[in-house]
């Protein structure tokens, strides 16, 4: 529901402009007023899982979410919904930055917890393509509000199921970790990062405003490194990045993020201005890469990283994926979705299914009870900043390089085609890139190795 939400809007963006009465200017902030939050709070509720326990947190989360969705579907102005997409975004943060340490901490044994972070990668990247679907049926049928109001039962029953599931959990205590000023430091950092990235599109990559933000995010997180070295009780252990494989995971994560999310936002984009596909129509084009991802990520890939290890599962998942993006490089102005779309989104969404539950697990390889919390919080942080990068600088070397085309007397289909390939193949350069850094970095592990369930130091449990 919360990945979801990162998507369902943007198909109902037309209907809310019209109905609330958004300029051009102000209505992608429907959207980054969810992205800012949601990336910058995500160390800090990690950690604060660590600290005074995961069910809490995630249960507090999970409620402020579902009461922000009930305010976003009833707003009645601009100022009422982005108010509500920001605390809705805080929500969603404090949810998610606790759901993989949860994970790895329930189920410690390594064949059952590669069936859990398999279904947890399943759910996690299958909620973008069925947000696209869901956000175009719900507006076409019924309105806009509901891509909100649909949050609002599930949220209850999540919560629910949650209290009575989940085994609460004391934490380390407030009093071993309580470094304020440290995570204002990272908060503001990511924030400010995450905000800056979203509006190079507005602003350009070399404009005062991109490079003033850009190195005050920059200053403020070197700030919090240099504050946690040092610091008795650091909000982020420095000792999580003793791992060779969890520093990789995360860089390789970040990269094939940047490079695979550019498919959601730019084949949708092919699929209705190029194709001609309606809301509902672009919602089931993309359909298949999710069911190519569950196939994946609920059967096959846990066997295959039990067996093999997760850098083996790995390095072939982002082949396909490069192989993938390479194929949509290839779209023409006058294509098919049969023969030129859907043979490309069959190896992303096998390629995406095996290498998301392999980057998690490695991820997770050397989290310890008491650091699961802020693990998890990191590599979703991750795969937020890599998102937003990937989006922003696609996105815009895309439309520069159509309104080039444009300028030089091309059509709009043959320039829109033009800019959407570049786009793809530099995705698939991206991704290429993380495949490469994932041969060199990350190192083999034994395929049935036991995490560690003891809370000892990370450095012990980081050979895998």
């Amino acid at each position: 529901m919360v990945v979801l939400d990162g998507t369902i809007v943007n198909v109902a963006l037309p209907s809310i402009q019209h109905s609330l009465g958004f300029s051009s200017s102000s209505l992608a902030w429907v959207v980054n007023a969810y992205l800012v939050p949601f990336g910058g709070l995500l160390l800090l509720a990690g950690r604060l899982g660590d600290l005074i326990g995961r069910k809490r947190v995630f249960m507090a989360g999970l409620g402020l979410f579902t009461a922000a969705s009930l305010l976003c579907g009833v707003s009645e102005d601009p100022a009422m919904l982005l108010a509500s997409r920001f605390v809705q975004g805080l929500g969603g943060a404090v949810t998610s930055a606790v759901t993989l340490g949860m994970v790895v901490t329930l189920f410690p044994r390594p064949k059952e917890r590669a069936k859990a972070i398999g279904l947890y990668s399943f759910v996690q990247s299958a909620g973008g393509s069925l947000g696209l679907l869901a956000g175009g049926a719900l507006t076409q049928t019924i309105s806009w509000h509901w891509v909100f109001f649909v949050n609002v039962p599930i949220g209850i029953a999540a919560v629910l199921a949650a209290w009575r599931v989940l085994t609460p959990e004391q934490g380390g205590g407030l009093g071993k970790g309580t470094d304020v000023a440290g995570a204002l430091m990272v908060t503001s950092a990511l924030m400010l990062g995450v905000y800056t990235i979203v509006e190079t599109t507005d602003h350009g990559w070399t404009s005062a405003h991109t490079l003033g933000f850009g190195t005050a995010a920059l200053a403020l997180l070197l700030a919090f490194v240099a504050r946690q070295a040092k610091a008795a009780h650091p909000l982020l252990p420095l000792r999580v990045f003793r791992s060779r494989n969890v520093v990789g995971a995360m860089g390789i994560q970040a990269l094939m993020v940047a490079g695979m999310f550019s498919f959601q936002f730019l084949c949708v984009l092919y699929l209705q201005k190029v194709l001609g596909f309606d809301e509902i129509h672009t919602g089931l084009g993309v359909f298949p890469v999710s069911v190519a991802i569950g196939a994946l990520s609920l059967g096959l890939s846990p066997k295959l990283i039990t067996r093999f290890g997760p850098r083996a599962v790995l390095l072939p998942g982002l082949s396909l994926i490069a192989a993938g993006l390479a194929a949509l490089g290839r779209v023409p102005a006058g294509g098919s979705y049969a023969v030129d779309v859907l043979p490309a989104l069959l190896p992303l969404g096998i390629g995406f299914g095996l290498a998301m539950p392999a980057l998690a697990t490695l991820a997770m390889s050397a989290a310890t009870p008491r650091d699961s919390g802020i693990a998890s919080g990191m590599f979703n942080t991750m795969q937020q900043i890599g998102a937003a990068f990937g989006l922003a600088v696609l996105s815009t070397l895309a439309t520069t390089h159509t309104d080039t085309l444009l300028a030089d007397g091309a059509s709009t289909l043959s320039a829109l085609t033009a800019g959407y390939r570049l786009a793809f193949r530099i995705g698939a350069c991206l991704v290429t890139l993380s495949l490469l850094l994932a041969a060199a970095l990350l190192r083999s592990a034994a395929p049935a190795q036991r995490p560690a369930t003891a809370d000892v130091p990370v450095a012990e449990n980081a050979a895998g």
